[in-house]
């Protein structure tokens, strides 16, 4: 499989909200609760500072995505937040390095200073393990900061990468 990231274009929308909404309704990694609708995912993925998707090249096939935007305002405004999806049948083919390293690029390129995940779940072993290896650095553990689908709470690690 040959992966392809690029900015996503308008008919990308359905899959990526398909993507995203799986991710929803895991219940394990982000903070949303509520579910993508074709006029909602539009709005969404439009109002990032870049939104992209992760394609195969063979079957044009939309495997995953990422969305990038300013993670505060004005003093803060240099730094970054994305999230990243990668659809469950195409996971461990290390389409979410290719994404968070398309993402490095992308943030430096619109001008951003660092890159920061407020709320990475001390759980998401791979995730961790990957910004772990791309450069990123944890910032501490928050406990229970995260409330899991189950109503669990886990604790999340907040990272960092200097671009």
């Amino acid at each position: 499989m040959e992966i392809e990231i690029r900015a996503y274009r308008e008919n990308d929308i359905p899959e990526m909200i398909r993507i995203w909404n799986e991710i929803v309704e895991e219940g394990i990694a982000y903070p949303q609760e509520e579910f993508l609708t074709p006029q909602t995912g539009k709005d969404f993925f439009a109002e990032q500072t870049y939104s992209a998707v992760a394609v195969d090249r063979e079957t044009e096939n939309i495997c995953g995505l990422y969305i990038l935007h300013p993670n505060n305002i004005g003093r803060c405004g240099h730094i970054c937040n994305a999230s990243y999806a990668v659809s469950p049948e195409n996971r461990g083919l290390h389409i979410g390095e290719k994404l968070v390293a398309d993402c490095l690029f992308q943030g430096r390129r619109h001008g951003f200073k660092i890159l920061q995940f407020n709320a990475v779940v001390a759980t998401n072993i791979h995730a961790r393990h990957l910004y772990e290896r791309l450069g990123f650095t944890q910032l501490g553990t928050i406990p229970g900061g995260f409330r899991l689908k189950n109503g669990q709470y886990e604790d999340i690690c907040p990272y960092y990468h200097v671009l």
